[in-house]
This record gives C-alpha cells, sequence and structure tokens, in this order.
C-alpha cells in the first residue's frame, strides 16, 4: 500500500514542538562508530527511516546495530568488511559517509555510488580528490568508487566548494592518517561540528571546527563511544516557517536558535515577531507575510533544505520575492507542484520569481525529496481546500512523527493509505 497526505487548508498552527536530533547529523554520527572497535552509543537519534537505513549498511559491514526509540548502538568488529552493500548504499544519499572511515580502518572502501533525494547532480569528486590527497588511490568502477591505500599520510587539502560531505569523509579519514592534515575552506555547518564533538571524544585531535579551516592530527587509535546528536535546525525551521505561513504561533524547544540565525532574520523581515532561548525559539504571525528576497548558501548563510519553505511562504506573501539557488541545480523541481496549486512562480535558470498571492488552490501534488514533501504540506495548509500529497515516504525520511505533531499544532492531516 501507499500512502499520502490529506491536508485541509485553513488552519492556524499553535502550540509547542520539540525537535529531535539532526537527521543531517546522525547519520554520519553513525557511519564515524566504524574508526574504532567496540560499542558505540548514540542518543537524542530521530526516529526517521534514513536511520534504520544507514543501519543496514553497517550491518553489511558487519556492524551489529540496535535501535531503541532516541538510542542507536554500533557495535563494531575488528575486523570490518569493506564493500558496502550495493542495495542498502542506493536508498539514501547519506551512505556515502562510509567512504571516509573504511578507507581509515580497511585501508579499501567499495561504495556504490549512493541514491536520495532528487535535488541535482551531488558528485564525488572532491570527496575522491581529498582521499587522493591523504594517499589512497581512488576510481569508479561497476558502479561503485573505491578507494585503496596502504598508509594515509596527512596533507594540505582544499577544496573547490564548502561541501559537508566531503569535508566530513576527509575528516574520518584523516583522523587516524599519519601526521597532520590542514583542510581549508572546509564546511561550517553544525552538523560538522557535532560530528568533530564526536571523534574527539573517541581520542581524534581536531583544531578549528566550525571555521572554513579545521586541522587534524592523526593518532592510531579511537574508542568507542557515548554522544548526544544535536537538534535538527531544518525540522526546528520547517516548525518556524509553518507559524508564519498559517499567522500561527508556535514555540520550537531542542534547538539552538544560532543554528538557524539567518532563517528566523528572514521571518522576521517577512513580518513575524521572533523570540529566541537557550534551546528555543518562538514566532508569532498576525497579519499576511511581506515578500521578501532568499539567496542559498553553504552556512551560516540561508539552507538550501529550508528553499522549499521561503517559496512556501513567499507565494502567499505581499509583493514579489526572489529566490536564488545556489547550492543544488535540480531543487527548483518543487517549483512545478506549486505552480499546481496556483503559485505565480517564474523559474529563470537558478533564481524563481514569486508574485505572492492572498491563497493557494488545492490539489493534488507530488513529493520529489524530503524538504520538498514538506513544503508541500506547509503549502496546503494556505490552500483553499483538501490538498492531497502523495511519495509521502520522502517526508517520512526526515521528520520524525510528522502528521502527528501537526495535528498537535492544530492542523488538519490524515495519513491515508491507497491502492499503488
Amino acid at each position: 500500500m501507499k500512502e499520502t497526505f490529506q491536508v485541509a487548508g485553513g488552519a492556524r498552527l499553535a502550540g509547542s514542538v520539540r525537535v529531535d536530533g539532526a537527521k543531517n547529523s546522525v547519520l554520519k554520527l553513525m557511519a564515524a562508530a566504524l574508526l574504532a572497535e567496540g560499542t558505540t552509543t548514540l542518543t537524542n537519534c530521530p526516529e526517521i527511516l534514513d536511520v534504520p537505513y544507514m543501519r543496514s549498511v553497517l550491518e553489511g559491514l558487519g556492524c551489529v546495530v540496535q535501535i531503541d526509540g532516541p538510542t542507536v548502538t554500533i557495535t563494531t568488529p575488528a575486523e570490518l568488511k569493506a564493500d558496502a552493500d550495493f542495495d542498502a548504499v542506493r536508498q539514501f544519499r547519506a551512505s556515502v559517509a562510509v567512504l571516509g572511515p573504511l578507507t581509515a580502518r580497511c585501508g579499501r572502501a567499495v561504495v556504490a555510488l549512493p541514491g536520495g533525494d532528487a535535488i541535482g547532480s551531488r558528485p564525488l569528486d572532491m570527496h575522491q580528490t581529498g582521499l587522493e590527497k591523504l594517499g589512497a588511490t581512488t576510481r569508479i568502477q561497476h558502479g561503485a568508487v573505491v578507494a585503496e591505500v596502504d598508509e594515509l599520510r596527512g596533507a594540505k587539502i582544499r577544496l573547490d566548494f564548502p561541501s559537508v560531505g566531503a569535508t566530513e569523509n576527509i575528516l574520518t579519514a584523516a583522523v587516524l592518517a599519519k601526521g597532520r592534515t590542514v583542510l581549508d575552506n572546509a564546511a561550517r555547518e553544525p552538523e560538522i561540528i557535532d560530528l568533530c564533538d564526536m571523534l574527539i571524544s573517541m581520542g581524534a585531535q581536531i583544531d578549528g571546527a566550525g571555521t572554513s579551516t579545521i586541522t587534524i592530527d592523526g593518532v592510531d587509535k579511537l574508542e568507542p563511544t557515548e554522544h548526544e546528536v544535536i537538534g535538527d535546525r531544518i525540522v526546528a525551521g520547517t516548525w518556524a516557517y509553518a507559524a508564519a505561513m498559517t499567522r500561527g504561533d508556535i514555540t520550537v524547544a531542542g534547538i539552538a536558535p544560532r543554528h538557524l540565525h539567518l532563517a528566523l532574520e528572514k521571518i522576521k523581515f517577512a513580518g513575524a515577531d521572533v523570540e529566541t532561548y537557550e534551546s528555543g525559539f518562538r514566532v508569532r504571525m498576525d497579519g499576511r507575510p511581506t515578500a521578501v528576497d532568499y539567496q542559498t548558501l553553504p552556512f551560516p548563510g540561508f539552507p538550501t533544505d529550508l528553499q522549499p519553505m521561503a517559496i512556501g511562504i513567499s507565494t502567499i506573501a505581499e509583493g514579489t520575492s526572489v529566490i536564488t539557488e545556489n547550492v543544488f541545480e535540480s531543487r527548483f523541481r518543487f517549483v512545478d507542484e506549486m505552480q499546481r496549486l496556483g503559485a505565480d512562480a517564474t523559474v529563470d535558470g537558478h533564481h524563481v520569481v514569486i508574485r505572492g498571492i492572498e491563497q493557494l488552490s488545492s490539489t493534488g501534488v507530488w513529493s520529489s525529496d524530503i524538504r520538498a514533501g514538506a513544503g508541500l504540506v506547509l503549502a496546503g495548509l494556505v490552500a483553499d481546500d483538501q490538498t492531497t500529497v502523495h511519495d509521502v515516504f520522502h517526508i517520512d525520511r526526515g521528520y520524525p512523527n510528522f502528521v502527528e505533531n501537526l495535528q498537535r499544532l492544530g492542523a488538519d492531516i490524515e495519513r491515508v493509505q491507497v491502492e499503488p
């Protein structure tokens, strides 16, 4: 049976919600557990589909993985398999995070080119170049990236673009390399800091996490650890935009507001009242939003993962907005579905011009990725009747208890099984 979300428009969302651990962090932390023999425990893990997907990848490499609600334990053997299971890896993009740890632990890694969201090409060139700088040879063979090395050695590496995935794979290889690695133009996302914090607790020597230059002094061995996953800033941002779009009042807990600084500032410019706390924030909106321009960039810029929400609020804002996508070239597929809902949006290269209208028009729409799916649900909340969102498995990959949280906030939404 397939599932859809039936969303009725007109609800004003109000109440409080707590975010779980970050999807964009937990999967990379699970992969990092490969670096140390023994049992690593992760807490505050989100209950999303991608966590058992990563469990399948790790179990295929020889680990024993247990999921108990928000706690994931990973027991890594002394001898790992170097070949990541093709079927498991193809299900989601984050599976490529095992490339660095396997190269460091086994001297060899075979990881199928990953699948995941349809948001544009995300080649592994920088991952491969980084590992090659550390002394490995890499190639694409039979649909997989293959890395081999006798001994990793520290090096000076500069990324052409601050890629999160490349930064993570270089980090998790360099921590066991001989000597010092200096990584310039590194990604600065909070999830990178979270990974570095976990690696340091395992015995790694890392300096500069959260800056564009990270220095890693390799060690001979790492130890298993216990680590709490940081809150999911993208889920938190989704709730912030839900409040602004529905003229609601939502308090979000479990997230450091500094991780969403620019996204919250944009909501303020649109007319919302935003209060921040040590580990949360509150967004209130009384009237129709005002049009604001957006430009996605690596952290600390506006997150590409919140671009669908920026488009969503712009479609009902007063005035004209220009949204510029600088990270993933195919993320504007979402605009086609918004046009089904009556949005006045025109795509021009990596820009979309949106002239706001007072209300969207309900219809059936299809989600192409996790964030597009969530954005379509928010759009359905401000449409005139009932909107049907298809392919909701994407949403379940990144948003724990999405329907239940929306219902508690006052949304009229149901998960409905349909014949395929």
